[in-house]
């Protein structure tokens, strides 16, 4: 943490306290001589990082510093977006790199980076040419809204898998709402992956508050699999309020998906306890790994379907498909 400077502080300790010390040459040379900034640069008390940003001490640089050095070099007008954005608004578990960065798509300066320092994480310029006032936040650095960053990260994700999670994680940390989301993604219909990001809101707002729900819904509507109710509140023996991830009540059917954190030994013995309370209730309950609803959605697809139609009340389940391989395929 930076001490805040005194009242009487300058305008350079202003601008080294909010920038996290990191300076373009124009915002130094507002307040020192050039011989001055080059003595410190040559007695190596700051850092030159790359052209026209400055490092005002000498050290690696920090996650702050490196958001300030992607908004500063990408010139004026930039700001966070994507999966930096939306980390600073809150949202935990997203990737690092790369740090997006947005910039208005009338600027006439080249969006062409100098070279950055090995000790920089990698920056990627994005031109928008719609940014409304109400996509933008005061910050230190400047940011995009968490909605407007989800929707962003999204579609310049790596793949269909890393924009689900985005979406999915940011609304289940109350982050950001479906309506937000889909307010921002209405703005822009021909954004990369439109029709995932739609449908992943959607999901989200149903109640899928994890990936691997999601990924579990998605395999249901495409191997015509019934919709089931999410996260349905159930009550165990010793009173305790649980969710279950997937319920089907004509069939009493429940699906659970678990994660990796399931795979410690004293999440089983509870587990295997609340397995065996709901089929003493007279229900039947499914468990699959979330690696294999995504990696195998075939086999797994075919084992709901069997214990649909093996239910004492047979719901309305389209015939199997003429082939689905068994989980050992």
């Amino acid at each position: 943490m930076r001490s805040i400077p005194a009242p009487h502080a300058d305008g350079l300790e202003w601008a080294i306290f909010d920038q996290a010390a990191v300076l373009t040459t124009a915002q130094a040379g507002r307040y020192l001589k050039p011989g001055t900034v080059r003595g410190h640069l040559g007695q190596r008390r700051w850092r030159r990082i790359c052209r026209g940003v400055l490092l005002a001490e000498n050290g690696r640089l920090t996650r702050d510093q490196q958001l300030w050095v992607a908004v500063l070099a990408a010139g004026p007008d930039a700001r966070l977006a994507g999966s930096a954005a939306a980390t600073e608004g809150g949202v935990h578990g997203l990737p690092a790199e790369p740090i997006d960065v947005l910039v208005p798509a009338e600027r006439k300066r080249s969006v062409v980076l100098p070279r950055l320092p090995p000790d920089m994480a990698e920056v990627r310029v994005h031109r928008t040419a719609l940014l409304p006032e109400h996509h933008r936040r005061t910050g230190r650095p400047p940011r995009t809204t968490v909605a407007r960053a989800v929707i962003d990260a999204a579609a310049w994700a790596r793949g269909d898998h890393e924009a689900r999670d985005l979406i999915a994680r940011a609304h289940q940390q109350g982050r950001v709402t479906a309506e937000e989301l889909r307010a921002v993604l209405d703005l822009f219909p021909r954004i990369r992956r439109h029709r995932l990001i739609g449908t992943a809101i959607a999901d989200a707002a149903g109640g899928a508050a994890a990936l691997s729900e999601i990924d579990l819904i998605a395999l249901c509507r495409k191997h015509r699999i019934p919709a089931p109710e999410l996260q349905t509140r159930r009550t165990d023996a010793s009173g305790r309020t649980r969710f279950v991830d997937a319920h089907w009540p004509d069939a009493r059917l429940l699906v659970e998906v678990d994660g990796s954190h399931h795979m410690q030994v004293v999440h089983w013995e509870a587990d295997m306890l609340r397995q065996n309370e709901i089929w003493i209730s007279g229900d039947r309950i499914l468990r699959f790994p979330a690696t294999l609803v995504r990696s195998s959605p075939l086999a797994v697809a075919a084992q709901i379907r069997a214990a649909l139609q093996a239910a004492p009340t047979t719901s309305k389940v389209p015939p199997n498909p003429p082939t689905l391989p068994t989980l050992g395929s």
